[in-house]
């Protein structure tokens, strides 16, 4: 733990995009994706909305990824990481709503008390938001609204208008976004939460490709990043190891992983030399040293 100084980072969009059906929440996204990484190629979209992203194929050659029942935040963390795997640049979850559906389901059906049983479910909806912000990638998510009908005047008559009204996730789950835009039927963008300062206070505007290349431009302002690594990439990264020397600095470099790895570091350490000793390599000569965990 230590205290440093505040600085301006390089950084990956996670942005919220909330409506009703309807309300071209898919096509925003694909726009917006576009407008951030400049590539369709890199642009995925691990979709629950029966292949909707599909439709718009006719945009670019962007890769989907048809998720099925049942929509458990496992399932969600799976469709992401095979995408991140692919190097994709930019992800869509079209949409979030149905992992929550799925949560709120699974905690009706659990015995006992309701809300003690939420220590049971609310872990596994972290980690399904923990593997998006933590991810190295721009995410854009959409959020079902519900819709209701409301009463508007045209032309001297009252005619009934679908509106979208609060967003069908977790309550609190916009404060994770950079951004959430909120749009509505005519397929207009308003922001209700900006942290880039882009869209606060501003009219309603249409996304487009130019305003992921805003968000992108905001993104990028400071110095690079350090890339975050997490449980899975250290798991991968000792795996990759061929001698005790490359496990002794992977070790060291990353404190925070020694003691809950310490396991993988010596089997890994083991096989090691099990290697050099079928090909008749002392590991001494090579200038390695036996890794510390034990």
């Amino acid at each position: 733990m230590q205290l440093q100084q505040a600085s301006r980072k390089k950084a990956k969009l996670k942005l919220g995009l909330q409506g009703a059906s309807g309300s071209g929440k898919t096509k925003s996204a694909l726009l917006i994706a576009y407008g951030l990484c400049g590539d369709w190629s890199k642009i995925a979209v691990v979709d629950t909305e029966n292949s909707s992203a599909d439709l718009y194929a006719d945009l670019g050659a962007y890769k989907t990824l048809s998720l099925e029942p049942p929509y458990s935040p496992e399932r969600y963390i799976e469709g992401i990481q095979i995408c991140l795997d692919a190097g994709m640049e930019v992800i869509i979850i079209d949409s979030t709503t149905h992992e929550w559906d799925f949560i709120l389901d699974w905690h009706s059906s659990l015995t006992g008390n309701s809300f003690t049983n939420w220590a049971k479910v609310t872990p596994r909806h972290e980690a399904f938001v923990n593997k998006i912000l933590q991810s190295n990638a721009h995410f854009i998510c959409t959020i079902r609204s519900k819709t209701d009908y409301v009463l508007s005047e045209k032309n001297g008559k009252q005619v009934p208008e679908k509106v979208g009204m609060k967003g069908v996730q977790r309550e609190n789950l916009e404060y994770e976004f950079t951004c959430v835009l909120e749009l509505d039927m005519k397929h207009l963008a308003k922001a209700s939460k900006d942290r880039t300062g882009l869209f606060g206070g501003k009219p309603e505007f249409v996304p487009t490709i130019a305003i992921g290349q805003q968000l992108l431009e905001w993104c990028n302002l400071g110095a690079e990043a350090i890339p975050m690594v997490t449980l899975e990439d250290m798991q991968r990264l000792i795996k990759a190891c061929n001698t005790s020397k490359e496990l002794n600095t992977l070790y060291y470099a990353h404190p925070k992983y020694q003691q809950v790895l310490n396991h993988e570091f010596s089997a890994r350490n083991e096989q090691v030399k099990a290697n050099n000793i079928v090909n008749q390599t002392n590991p001494q000569q090579n200038g390695t040293a036996n890794v510390q965990p034990n």
